[in-house]
């Protein structure tokens, strides 16, 4: 049986970029013809970046991507390429196809489209493309290989089970080989999960399945990589990093992949959080040409963890934190949070809001007169904080992050226009009890974040002696029943059944369900999780959703 030198190039691409993304590709193409490979295989729609969404919609677009997809089939003399990338569909149904070229002799030889077109969660596949019917074998240099484009190797691992399997039509046309172009966004235990499906897929059909995906941050969607070559009886032979651009080199012969050099992935989920975070701000400011970042610093949990991780990602000479007393806030919030900045090398501004606030009072005072201190004027302290966030950004051109965590988000607790204001929400997708495992592990060795920040009650210092736990269940408590609810879907009378407490379900219920409008208004959210606020999550701003 031939033999082949595979190349596994794992990209940060960029979406609509066609001139870096195809000078990557070309600039990988050529070093590995100097290194004698055979055949490089890219990442689902590597020249357009995944996913363009209603990008495709516009004719120069699909153009760009065309002519994108034929300058790099240039490159490819005396060498194999498969690319990922739009064409227009030429028969009936949806214009467009999402396909895997594949390239040698300077042009596209085969044009192999994705059978399977996820509409769960984050995919919407299906709104641009016609999915493929049929399934065909490329032979190259003597090896029958099978294409099966990211969903096409998932037929069997979700909650329903597609009506067709593209990886056992390619087993049953004779594929000595499959190769799986993919854009797999990463969430915690993705990384297990994979394992099982390829492992499994492997198995399931005798046959070596070679696995590349992509790396980078695009808008919500954080994808890292950890490309990897398994044989036939599910054992991963080579594993390529997480969260870095990487090429990796595997032999194929004789029907399997010889072991090859692998990255041990970690698989301690706070671990695989603060790498994804930090690799998540740092490639949304790249991609967005942005160098300064801005935040509040409360001396809380959540500003701590945010102001750490930016500082890893960016560096602490461009993490400006803002520290904003008032008047309730207690005299170790501000030195916690001086403290902090110090540890990590931040530069701090401070600006007490006591004076700014007193003046929207008495400006508000013949609307306010006579009504006891409630809601409004604990907002009207966050919304103070935020208008000279924003204005420092304005002038400054820093970029303000959010600080607001999964919990807070999921039950509302959070002002509109006030601590939800940001460009992008680093923990929006982290629960409290995450937060605090960040925490520690950011310290485990030294003390950056103070051991007071970690150990204090948390407050939003917004009235006097306030409390998280004034207002909301002890977090060990929300966090599961928020999980159980947001991202396994159980109901109110499935909880309380688990044995939770009744009350306790139908408020914690009623809050989220309550603070939809919130969230359509908070900033864009890194995706960490299997069900993320966002585009994986769409629910209906107007409706009845009494849990009663």
């Amino acid at each position: 049986m031939a033999g082949l030198k595979i190349a596994l190039a794992q990209l940060n691409f960029t979406i609509g970029d066609f001139e870096s993304n195809t000078a990557k590709m070309a600039d990988v193409i050529f070093q590995a013809k100097q290194d004698k490979v055979d055949l490089v295989v890219f990442s689902e729609l590597s020249v357009c970046g995944y996913m363009p969404d209603d990008l495709l919609d516009y004719p120069y677009f699909i153009e760009k991507c065309e002519h994108a997809l034929e300058a790099i089939a240039r490159a490819c003399e005396g060498i194999a390429a498969i690319v990922g990338g739009v064409v227009r569909n030429p028969n009936k149904g949806r214009k467009l196809q999402n396909v895997a070229c594949v390239m040698y002799n300077g042009r596209i030889q085969h044009t192999v489209a994705k059978t399977l077109l996820p509409t769960y969660d984050v995919f919407n596949e299906s709104r641009y493309f016609q999915p493929e019917t049929t399934s065909q074998i490329i032979e190259y240099k003597g090896v029958k290989i099978g294409i099966a484009i990211c969903e096409d190797l998932w037929d069997v691992y979700n909650d329903f089970e597609y009506l067709v399997s593209p990886g056992q039509a390619l087993k049953d046309l004779g594929a000595e080989l499959i190769i799986n172009p993919a854009a797999s966004p990463f969430n915690l235990g993705k990384q297990s999960l994979r394992n099982r499906v390829f492992g499994g897929q492997a198995s399931r059909f005798d046959l070596p399945v070679l696995y590349v995906n992509q790396v980078g941050t695009h808008t919500e969607l954080m994808f890292d990589g950890s490309s990897r070559a398994i044989n036939g009886n599910g054992e991963v032979v080579l594993q390529a990093p997480s969260f870095e651009e990487n090429v990796s080199y595997a032999s194929f012969e004789n029907g399997k992949f010889a072991m090859g050099n692998s990255v041990p992935l970690d698989t301690d989920d706070t671990a695989q959080l603060y790498k994804s975070l930090v690799f998540g701000i740092g490639d949304y400011f790249n991609k967005m040409g942005f160098k300064q970042a801005i935040l509040g610093s409360s001396g809380g949990i959540d500003s701590a963890v945010v102001q750490a991780l930016a500082s890893a990602a960016l560096g602490a000479e461009n993490v400006h934190p803002v520290l904003m007393p008032s008047m309730f806030s207690s005299d170790h919030s501000v030195s916690d949070a001086e403290l902090l900045s110090k540890n990590l090398g931040n530069d701090t501004i401070t600006i007490p809001i006591k004076n700014i606030y007193d003046t929207y009072l008495e400006a508000l005072q013949p609307v306010f007169q006579g009504k006891p201190f409630n809601l409004a004027e604990e907002n009207l302290q966050a919304r103070s904080r935020a208008v000279l966030l924003m204005a420092i950004s304005n002038k400054l051109g820093y970029i303000l992050l959010n600080t607001s965590n999964k919990s807070e988000l999921s039950v509302g607790y959070s002002t509109l226009y006030g601590d939800l204001c940001g460009a992008l929400s680093p923990l929006g997708d982290v629960y409290k009890n995450q937060v605090y495992a960040l925490a520690r592990y950011i310290n485990r060795n030294k003390e950056i974040i103070p051991n007071h920040i970690i150990n204090k009650a948390p407050s939003a210092e917004l009235r006097p002696g306030q409390k998280d736990a004034d207002s909301l269940p002890d977090y060990d408590v929300l966090d599961e029943l928020l999980k159980h609810y947001i991202e396994e879907h159980k109901g109110v009378d499935e909880l309380i059944t688990m044995g939770y407490d009744q009350t306790t379900v139908h408020k914690v219920v009623d809050l989220v369900n309550g603070s939809e409008y919130k969230r359509y208004q908070a900033p864009p959210i890194l995706r960490v999780s299997t069900k993320a606020f966002g585009k994986g999550r769409i629910m209906p701003l107007v409706a009845n959703y009494s849990s009663k």
